[in-house]
């Protein structure tokens, strides 16, 4: 295996591994470790060449970091990619030597579930390295991660509702869910059971079909769904699907899901903005996942009542950055980045005082 780092101003390691015997190349990403240990999920994605793959992995190590500040996890931000076919490439001795590139880096990145990357995966890379969170309960540790995620989603697209449509419940709140993996699917179940007329697009059929056939729910094609005459527009697929051309042609209320990096640039939260219309940052939402796994991994052991105890926390953070945002005149996700910034800045402050005798 050949690991080589890939100098990146900001980001306190960024490292390439390629291993021609299992066909892995991947990409290690650890923003900042000010206030925890670097933990973040390991996506695999089929990226059209590596160029694609580091753009993403540092967008969402750079999220992690203020995801697990802002959720005061007591963790630090990083990311993996594996860039490849999943159905292809996929191996037992791919994720082995992905636990050997983990390994390498000695506990600066710890690792846990992502797209394409299930539980299953993750106790193969536990073989080759203890740096690994998320796994199975009968391993002693706290599970899929997704029903934790979907439920700081549902709670946080709660208080988006409240907060812009002064509605107290989602009786009738009508919510384009876009992309109903994991997390999406939980979280649609969570919504139909609250009374939410919910219309989802997926570009699997048969998880669009798993849908209708479990919760009745409205299809709509996939390029429609963003452009849903809806109070709630909940994008739970990849990122970046907020941009100078899908912006204007928004017609919901609010934007409150479950993916990472929605806007495709922090220019994009103005465009929200302007229109009206309420957004709820994405690392802030959907940080239910990281805080799940963040408890079994620091406490020791997994302590599901604790998890539950700080995701439920998640609408109050969300009040708070609204309430920032509100007034400083300044769009949602540019008050997110302020919140997470001081508390990190506040972690770097704190390490360089000297130490009261």
């Amino acid at each position: 295996m050949q690991i080589i780092d890939i100098p990146v101003e900001g980001y306190e390691r960024v490292v390439r591994a390629t291993d021609p015997a299992s066909g892995l190349h991947a990409i290690i990403s650890v923003h900042d470790t000010t206030l925890g240990p670097a933990l973040g999920g390991l996506r695999m994605w089929p990226y059209p060449d590596e160029g694609a793959a580091l753009f993403d992995v540092n967008r969402l190590s750079r999220g992690m970091t203020f995801k697990s500040a802002v959720a005061r996890t007591g963790l630090g931000g990083g990311k993996a990619v594996i860039i490849g076919e999943p159905g292809k490439l996929k191996s037992e001795a791919l994720y082995l030597a992905m636990g050997r590139f983990i390994e390498a880096l000695g506990g600066k990145y710890i690792t846990a579930e992502d797209v394409n990357t299930d539980i299953a995966d993750l106790e193969i890379v536990r073989r080759a390295t203890k740096w690994v969170t998320g796994l199975r309960r009968e391993s002693g540790g706290s599970g899929n991660p997704s029903p934790y995620t979907a439920l700081g989603v549902f709670l946080g697209l709660q208080a988006a509702v409240e907060h812009k449509l002064d509605r107290k419940d989602l009786k009738g709140v009508t919510v384009a869910v876009q992309g109903v993996g994991a997390v999406g699917s939980a979280l649609v179940l969570r919504l139909v059971e609250a009374g939410a007329k919910v219309r989802v697009a997926d570009r699997n059929e048969q998880r669009v079909k798993a849908m209708v056939d479990a919760h009745k729910v409205a299809v709509i094609k996939e390029a429609d769904i963003l452009t849903q005459d809806v109070d709630v527009l909940a994008p739970c697929a990849l990122g970046a699907v907020i941009t100078d051309a899908t912006a204007p042609k928004l017609r919901c209320k609010v934007v409150a899901g479950a993916a990472n990096n929605v806007l495709l640039a922090p220019s994009h939260g103005k465009l929200l903005r302007d229109r009206g219309i309420l957004y709820a940052p994405d690392y802030v939402i959907n940080a239910g996942g990281i805080i799940n796994v963040g408890c079994e991994f620091l406490r020791g052991g997994y302590d599901e009542k604790e998890s539950l105890k700080r995701i439920e926390r998640i609408p109050h953070s969300l009040r708070e950055l609204w309430q920032i945002a509100e007034r400083d005149g300044i769009p949602a996700n540019e008050a997110a980045d302020r919140l997470a910034q001081s508390l990190v800045d506040a972690g770097k402050a704190k390490k360089k005082s000297p130490a009261r005798s």
